[in-house]
């Protein structure tokens, strides 16, 4: 039987169906393995099922001699090195589409919670400083009809759009490519991305992680919005400075920020950004409901086995990984 390792347990079913098909190891704990395990794990192993949060750099696969593919449970890929892993012929998979969807609802939650203060109003309540109805009580702003300006138009980020219909919301959208049809049945109009940042009530971010999109949103572009809009971020923390967001933000030159993601994760409760009551920040829940964390897990295991049996799987990200030659590697056994 092949070698897996796993960084992670996986919901039921996809760990049972994964530990029936290989020979299984799984780190127990709830935090990553440490750099160590995981050299040490992956000395004899044929496949790695990994997270975001596992980095996999060139050193790390020269340690795994056997290596023949990397499944991420995720849709991004930045944590691996992809080149690395196609110079030495593993083939790299992730897990698209399956959480569109979810993400994009959290993405409108975001939206909703940082407009109508919801978390504000939920610590007022709790603390038992409602006295009373006030007129002035807590006061958001309207999402309905508001400019919603999205940053890339890729599946989430067309999800959204969709969702924005339902609120009446003006859409326009920067992205590298211009996408006529999705223009025509969404309704959403092309912008640059400084138009965008100057017209959108709320700006929201939807692109990988890439060496353009590092620092995307740094202190310029935060001056370019407008002080009463308000930064969504769901992709990946390092598309914004934090640096600059924050003194964006504590000077009220932009009225808020949801974000569901942070440069380092788990982000430092001492964070300044989280000191700000305009700012609205979760654990990086983009994905998670049950039904689309077992759907992820299962395609990664899909993934995962159909490489290791020889079969392409369905979301490779690297093609060119597949059947390649690796190059030789320092103690490569058979």
């Amino acid at each position: 039987m092949k070698r897996v390792y796993l960084t992670r347990r996986l919901p039921e079913e996809a760990g049972q169906r994964l530990a029936q098909a290989v020979e299984l190891e799984i780190w127990p704990g709830e935090v990553p393995p440490p750099r160590e395990e995981l050299v040490r794990g992956l000395e004899q192993a044929d496949g790695l099922l990994c997270l975001l949060t596992d980095q996999v750099d060139a050193s790390l696969m020269d340690a795994a001699p056997r290596l023949k593919v990397i499944s991420l449970c995720a849709v991004g890929y930045n944590n691996v090195d992809v080149p690395a892993a196609t110079q030495r012929g593993i083939l790299v998979t992730n897990t698209p589409g399956v959480l569109t969807e979810t993400t994009a609802d959290l993405a409108f939650a975001l939206i909703l919670a940082v407009a109508r203060r919801l978390v504000e109003g939920d610590r007022f309540t709790r603390s038992g400083a409602w006295q009373a109805w006030d007129p002035g009580l807590l006061l958001g702003q309207d999402v309905h009809g508001a400019c919603l300006g999205l940053v890339g138009l890729g599946r989430i980020g067309q999800a959204v759009a969709r969702r924005a219909q339902g609120f009446a919301m003006e859409v326009i959208y920067a992205s590298t490519s211009r996408k006529p049809a999705v223009e025509e049945a969404l309704g959403v109009r092309p912008a640059t991305l400084t138009e965008l940042l100057a017209r959108a009530d709320f700006v929201s971010l939807h692109v990988p992680l890439t060496a353009a999109t590092r620092g995307l949103i740094g202190r310029e572009e935060l001056a370019r919005m407008k002080p009463t809009a308000f930064l969504i971020n769901t992709s990946r923390g390092e598309v914004v400075d934090e640096e600059a967001l924050y003194a964006a933000l504590a000077a009220r030159a932009l009225h808020g920020a949801g974000l569901d993601v942070f440069h380092r994760e788990p982000v430092d409760p001492g964070h300044p950004l989280l000191t700000l009551d305009n700012v609205v920040a979760l654990p990086h829940l983009g994905s998670a409901t049950g039904a689309t964390r077992t759907r992820m897990a299962q395609l990664a295991v899909d993934n995962l086995l159909l490489a290791l049996s020889g079969r392409q799987p369905p979301h490779p990200v690297n093609p060119e990984g597949w059947g390649g030659n690796p190059v030789a590697r320092s103690g490569e056994r058979p």
